[in-house]
């Protein structure tokens, strides 16, 4: 059985969450088992989810990230002086879509192991030292996941927006060829806390104030037996 709740706005816009994975411990293990997302196990390149690189939500996006790249020294960003050998680190791919540059094989924003201050996103990294949030320095799609946003418009202008764990189906034809993948595994679910507490900012941003309020004042209302984290279809096939 898979939990869902849905809420509509005052302009008749309609709210739906994944409760399923909301009040799942979920939470990313990068660099702590994950095995990332090439076709065979390889957590010793600790590459988590960026192997592939960024995909740019849209122009706004861009704007704001090429803002905090400004702000990356050499002790942030492994890859500082060879982004601006290759004419920067935001390109456009044969498809046509606005993405972050590759570079030996995973994201020029990706620090490697063998860097001084360790593995991880640049980005992440710079984000932390200056006391300021990760989300708002990273591109959309890297700190939104693994929640994906769906937007669907009916004949008459009405949104139902539905706010659900990233599968990978949404990776495209690429996602079935994954070795791993974190929502799919009850290793990435252990955390003491529930998801729809420790992306708390994460949801806010993507489905505002208001429905984050109603999201847990229904979790909150729950049966007290609930209270307890709710076992994830990653977690139910293994026990």
């Amino acid at each position: 059985m898979h939990e869902w709740v849905s809420f509509e706005d005052d302009d008749g816009d309609t709210y739906v969450f994944d409760i399923t994975f909301l009040v799942s411990n979920w939470t990313c293990i990068f660099g702590a088992g994950c095995e990332g997302v090439l076709d065979g196990p390889a957590g010793e390149l600790v590459q988590g989810c960026c192997s592939y690189g960024a995909h740019f939500s849209g122009e706004d996006d861009v704007k704001r990230v090429t803002k905090y790249i400004k702000r990356l020294d050499a002790d942030d960003w492994q890859f500082k002086k060879e982004s601006k050998q290759l004419g920067g680190p935001i390109t456009t791919n044969e498809d046509g879509d606005t993405v972050s540059r590759l570079v030996d094989d995973a994201c020029i924003f990706l620090n490697r192991p063998e860097f001084p201050g360790g593995p991880g996103c640049a980005l992440h990294r710079a984000a932390l030292r200056h006391g300021e949030r990760p989300l708002d320095w990273k591109p959309d799609v890297c700190w939104q996941l693994p929640l994906r946003l769906d937007d669907h418009t009916d004949e008459n202008g009405f949104h139902t927006f539905t706010l659900r764990e990233w599968k990978r189906r949404d990776w495209g034809e690429g996602g079935p060829e994954f070795h791993w993948w974190c929502t799919d595994d009850d290793a990435a679910f252990r955390d003491r806390k529930p998801v729809w507490k420790t992306l708390r900012d994460e949801i806010r941003e993507m489905v505002g104030d208001d429905m984050y309020d109603n999201l847990v004042r229904y979790v909150k209302a729950r049966p007290k037996q609930s209270e307890t984290f709710l076992a994830h279809p990653a977690v139910r096939r293994r026990s």
